[in-house]
C-alpha cells in the first residue's frame, strides 16, 4: 500500500528528514519538527519524509 498520491503538482518540494525519528511523536510533533527544522508552515503543501530506525515488531 503506497501513500504517496499518484501525482504530485509542480512546484511541490519533497523533504527528507535525516537521521531517525521517533514516530511516537505523532502528527503535532512531527508537523513542529518541520516547522523549527525548516523554519517553514509544516501545512504548505510541500510533502516531508520521515525515517524510522526499524520495522516495528508486530506480534
Amino acid at each position: 500500500m503506497s501513500i504517496v498520491p499518484t501525482s504530485v503538482p509542480t512546484g511541490t518540494r519533497v523533504w527528507l528528514a535525516a537521521g531517525v525519528t521517533d514516530m511516537r511523536k505523532g502528527f503535532t510533533g512531527l508537523s513542529a519538527l518541520v516547522q523549527h527544522a525548516l523554519a517553514s508552515n509544516p501545512f504548505c503543501g510541500h510533502i516531508s519524509v520521515f525515517r524510522i530506525s526499524e520495522l516495528p515488531h508486530w506480534t
